[in-house]
């Protein structure tokens, strides 16, 4: 009698609903029943997995529709949904880095590309490498080099600025029309486009240098343009997430205000800080319009900001595509190039993992 009570309770239970291996059995259908339309058509990859995908969607709701009810039903439609927009944000990211990875490795692995520069590298050298097939020569240390020094003096001039800007903000300015003027002008300094930056710096430079003035402190400088509205919004944003109690606290023990911006309130948001000043390197390091305004390119190593022309990886990239060193054989300068845009990517990712990590250690300690 109570076993026949449980198999009841378990019928009115499972009443209604789909079993858990449904959405794989329509999934294998929808494979194989796309495979087999596409094989009458012309088969590819793309359209195999786009196909699939539709159908698996059509059959789940069909399904759902008719077993589960209209319910069930528009909630997997409203699922499905979303899981196809995310596939098809997704889809361009996933080519991008497939297609760098593939074309970009073979260079990126080539003896010395990234311990020699360009400097002395000429058409005959690439000819005679793609005759021969012997590894192709030429390097991208220069242009490395030169990424690194423009953006370390960018990121120097940008953090003080910025986070000075967002302190007299959130600290001081208590809402005054002199502030909502600095937050106007922050908003539409995240904006410009980033050769109107370059284009200024190297206007203004031009007037204290001399017209046609470019160095790598230049482009350092048109960088920070770019760079010093998204510190000061991070920076603002993370100062206002402190608790006021926190401040209130330091003040009843006597504490200025002064000391206790530095003392508790940054202690408190160095986490977030120390986050948005990386994803805003990160931003700008691969930026190629400021800095053929502004710094130039060249083939041999400059390590001195304030004189000479300075290459940068993004510039590495432009001219080897743009003016390829073998204009009658460009696969030499096509592999650096794509190379070199592997190596970007690969600094881009490691700059945000790095703020993910430096987040995580700053990050105020919970608990007892």
């Amino acid at each position: 009698m109570a076993t026949l009570m449980t198999e009841r309770k378990r019928s009115a239970l499972t009443r209604g609903r789909l079993p858990r291996y449904t959405p794989y059995a329509i999934a294998v259908a929808a494979i194989i029943i796309s495979a087999a339309l596409l094989s009458l058509v012309g088969f590819n990859v793309f359209g195999w997995a786009v196909l699939s995908a539709v159908l698996f969607a059509a059959g789940n709701v069909t399904s759902a529709a008719i077993v589960e009810g209209r319910r069930k039903a528009t909630d997997k439609f409203a699922t499905s949904l979303v899981v196809g927009a995310f596939l098809v944000a997704l889809l361009p990211l996933v080519s991008v880095i497939w297609t760098v990875l593939v074309n970009g490795v073979p260079g990126l692995m080539a003896p010395g590309f990234l311990t020699t520069s360009m400097n002395g590298v000429t058409g005959a050298v690439d000819n005679a490498a793609v005759k021969d097939g012997t590894p192709v020569l030429g390097g991208v240390y220069h242009a490395l080099v030169g990424s690194v020094l423009i953006t370390l003096w960018a990121t120097i001039i940008s953090v003080p600025v910025g986070l000075l800007t967002a302190i007299y903000l959130v600290e001081y300015s208590a809402g005054n029309r002199f502030s909502k003027v600095i937050t106007f002008l922050v908003d539409v300094m995240t904006g410009i486009p980033s050769i109107v930056a370059g284009l200024f710096a190297a206007a203004f430079f031009a007037m204290i240098l001399g017209p046609g003035t470019k160095t790598g402190f230049v482009a350092a400088v048109a960088l920070s343009v770019l760079m010093i509205p998204v510190v000061v919004r991070s920076s603002e944003e993370m100062l206002k997430i402190v608790p006021n109690e926190l401040r209130e606290a330091a003040y009843a023990l006597g504490v200025r205000k002064w000391r206790t911006i530095v003392k508790v309130v940054i202690p408190t948001a160095i986490s977030g800080i120390a986050s948005g000043v990386t994803l805003a390197i990160a931003r700008v390091i691969g930026e190629t319009a400021p800095l053929l305004v502004t710094a130039g390119f060249a083939t041999s190593i400059n390590m001195n900001v304030f004189a000479g022309w300075m290459s940068s990886l993004p510039t590495f990239i432009y001219t080897q595509i743009m003016t390829p060193t073998s204009p009658s054989n460009a696969d030499p300068s096509t592999q650096r190039a794509w190379a070199a845009a592997l190596l970007l990517i690969i600094l881009v990712m490691l700059l945000n993992l790095g703020a993910r990590l430096v987040a995580r250690v700053f990050a105020p300690k919970t608990g007892r």
